[in-house]
């Protein structure tokens, strides 16, 4: 089985191409949603999260504020690392134990989408990687459009390497600027490719 690592800036398209690939039969995981799933209430990961920032991120129905986490972490880089060394291992081994089930089940490739792939160096475990990207204008835009003020898009984009160092580090990429047709034919590209063992 191959394993295809999907990664890209926020707000690129990492979710588009995860819709594609899951509507062409490729199994993919969310790395995302694992980091949703370790914090809900009754993991032992959230009850780590309240012991190292406090009861303040926690809700009253006991359940964790990601809002409130979101803005300490993000303005406050070491708090942020304290953050991924709580959760990054764990969602690891949960993604691994994800691919070791497909691999059992003869599935010839799956995708485990990670925003920050090179970062934490997931490469190493892949056999190839996707760039989702766009331009800097294009990710602004979208950002804006979800709600986010800008003060917010810049600390989400400086948490994460530059889209051009990503762009060079990656296998294939996928440039997300002129919608969902262009982007579906990218994507069908690589899979032939991968098929093709190109």
């Amino acid at each position: 089985m191959k394993i295809l690592g999907l990664t890209g800036g926020v707000g690129m398209g990492k979710s588009t191409s995860d819709q594609l690939l899951r509507q062409r039969g490729v199994p993919v995981v969310d790395t995302d949603l694992l980091a949703r799933e370790l914090v809900e209430p009754g993991q032992p990961a959230l009850a780590e999260v309240r012991q190292t920032f406090g009861n303040a991120v926690i809700g009253s129905d006991g359940r964790l504020r990601r809002g409130e986490l979101a803005r300490r972490v993000f303005a406050d880089p070491s708090a942020r690392k304290q953050l991924e060394g709580i959760l990054h291992p764990l969602i690891r081994e949960r993604w691994r134990a994800k691919m070791d089930e497909w691999r059992a089940e003869g599935r010839p490739l799956a995708v485990v989408v990670i925003p920050l792939l090179f970062e934490t160096n997931a490469q190493a475990e892949l056999d190839a990687t996707i760039c989702v990207a766009c331009s800097a204008s294009t990710q602004r835009q979208r950002l804006l459009a979800r709600g986010w003020p800008p003060a917010q898009i810049d600390q989400r984009i400086q948490a994460q390497w530059p889209v051009e160092r990503k762009l060079a580090s990656a296998d294939y990429v996928i440039w997300n600027e002129a919608g969902f047709e262009v982007h579906a034919a990218q994507l069908d590209r690589i899979l032939k490719l991968l098929a093709s063992g190109s």
